[in-house]
């Protein structure tokens, strides 16, 4: 059906409202992380945290999918407005959550939100705009991207520390209220200028399928997510957590090798195995599986690195990453403007591919001791590079589809690109630990260490089993600790006082640089491995047969 009747004006209005609903959905893991304290604090559940993370993933990873294909079958229009209604809802709710039970099923609600947010957000530019119009909005999709990982943070910070708005003093439950009023506008504006791609048949969802992809989805995520923390009630002396990540990752693959089968007999399949012989689709679906555990390495680690060398705050090492960001908004935008005149994309993402390789193994240069600016060099590159590539992978594959196939091929390279960031950092985690462990050794026998459990105060911030990642929290407190120690010995005598505060400085000291040095060595390795996935995606891009952007599209939309 034409869409010529379909007004520009209308176009923009949708586009701004699912780019807004985009928008929290990015925005949230890193806003709600700076909240995790605080709500820690409040509920004193620190052994539930990880479940508030995990809660959201696992529901989001399962609903991207099913979402994408659902959309395809009853419309865009309907799954979104599902999808913004029940991520706002779940936002509200998360904010009113009376207990850490509450939350978690809060956050797992918002995830479902989320989940059918993503996968209709980039779809539905294939429903408004044809081929070679849809690069420019793809770019701008992906500036959205990059702005949340500094605004984020930010906004998070701002709100749990406590601001005065109207009255109202805000903190933590804020960083959800905040999706609300967001939402409802998204709401309101696609309810009334996003129209109903009409359907002249019936359907038959595949609802084996569905329940098959979940169970390995959420298998592969809880394998590689908190699985400590998710299956702590399990693990003693017979039942390690070696043994539950093996279970997991059995039952993911007898999941997936069960799915396959079904898909391969189901009349509507959730994930249709024909795309997998269309070439294009097939090296890009593993382009961007190795591209979102790179691009998530460089962020989330070179934010580590910001808060222990440079002693950031979460907020202060958003604002660091701003030459990154910036970098990646103007390639984005600049770049989607570019393919939709040229018609061309496959130059971009090499080009993206390798200055992005580049950036980020010029990352395994900085030392303790480098200058901010030093970082900073290497973030623009890594910023330009992600930002000319990111946008144009999903345009690439919409290409090579109809429209009655857009909404499960975009969704499931969400998905690839999801699944990408989940094993890439429970990875490249792992390199974090086992460096700084190597390095460190046994955190029993360290001075500054058994000095902190000798103070109760300190102490608490020691768990039962002391792990790199501990080990990273301590030394980010170190003012908070000095502090708590002054007042500790302040019932000491004037040169005893001095001589505690002097040597518990010079254990702290010590710790700091070797626990840095550790660190440092490891991000290496960890920046090393992102640069090689990088350089293996330019080398499978290489082999995509590119098509010129077509000028139409079939079934477009319509009242």
């Amino acid at each position: 059906m034409s869409m010529h009747h379909f007004t520009t004006r209308d176009k923009v209005i949708v586009m701004l409202a699912v780019m807004s609903a985009l928008l929290l959905v990015a925005l949230d893991q890193t806003i709600v992380a700076t909240a995790l304290g605080a709500i820690v604090s409040e509920f004193d559940s620190f052994s539930s945290l990880g479940f508030v993370v995990t809660a959201y993933m696992l529901t989001t990873t399962m609903s991207v999918p099913i979402a994408g294909k659902l959309s395809d079958m009853y419309g865009r229009r309907i799954m979104l407005l599902v999808g913004v209604t029940v991520f706002t809802l779940g936002s509200l709710l998360a904010g009113l959550a009376p207990s850490m039970e509450w939350l978690i099923a809060w956050r797992a609600l918002q995830g479902i939100g989320g989940g059918i947010i993503t996968a209709n957000a980039f779809t539905i530019i294939g429903d408004l705009f044809e081929p070679c119009e849809r690069g420019k909005w793809q770019g701008m999709i992906g500036a959205v991207f990059g702005m949340s990982s500094v605004i984020g943070p930010l906004l998070g910070g701002w709100l749990t520390d406590g601001q005065h708005i109207l009255g109202a003093v805000t903190d933590w439950r804020w960083t959800f209220w905040i999706n609300v009023p967001v939402g409802i506008v998204a709401l309101y504006m696609i309810a009334t200028h996003l129209p109903t791609i009409r359907r002249d048949s019936a359907h038959r969802p595949d609802y084996l399928g569905a329940a098959l992809i979940s169970v390995a989805l959420a298998a592969i995520v809880l394998a590689v997510d908190n699985t400590d923390i998710v299956f702590a009630s399990l693990i003693n002396d017979t039942v390690t957590v070696g043994a539950v990540k093996a279970a997991l990752w059995v039952t993911a693959a007898i999941g997936s090798v069960l799915f396959i089968m079904v898909e391969r007999r189901a009349k509507e399949p959730i994930l249709p195995l024909r795309f997998f012989k269309n070439r294009t689709y097939t090296l890009m679906s593993t382009v961007i599986l190795l591209f979102g555990a790179a691009f998530l390495g460089a962020i989330l680690y070179l934010t580590q690195f910001n808060q222990q060398v440079f002693a950031a705050t979460p907020s202060q090492s958003g604002l660091m990453l701003l030459p990154m960001v910036g970098g990646l908004m103007v390639a984005s935008v600049a770049t989607g403007q570019a393919v939709s005149r040229l018609g061309r994309y496959k130059a971009f993402i090499v080009t993206g591919f390798a200055v992005a390789a580049v950036g980020i193994l010029s990352l395994i240069t900085l030392q303790p001791d480098s200058p901010y600016w030093h970082e900073a060099v290497s973030m623009v590159a890594i910023g330009i590079g992600m930002g000319m590539a990111m946008p144009i992978l999903n345009l690439a594959v919409q290409n090579e589809f109809e429209q009655k196939d857009l909404g499960a091929a975009t969704s499931s390279i969400q998905l690839f690109r999801g699944l990408g960031s989940t094993v890439g950092t429970a990875l490249m985690s792992g390199i974090l630990t086992a460096g700084i462990v190597s390095a460190m050794g046994s955190p029993d026998d360290i001075p500054y260490i058994q000095s902190l459990k000798q103070s109760p105060e300190s102490a608490k911030l020691l768990s039962d089993t002391i792990t790199a990642d501990t080990l990273l929290q301590v030394n980010a407190r170190q003012q908070a600790i000095r502090d708590g120690a002054d007042h500790a010995f302040s019932k000491l005598p004037a040169p005893a006082r001095a001589a505690a505060n002097e040597k518990l400085a010079a254990q702290q000291q010590e710790f700091s640089d070797k626990l840095i040095e550790a660190f440092t060595s490891a991000l290496h390795q960890i920046f090393t491995l992102s640069a090689v996935l990088m350089v293996i995606g330019l080398g499978i891009v290489s082999f995509v047969q590119e098509r010129t952007l077509r000028g139409g599209v079939k079934a477009t939309a319509g009242e």
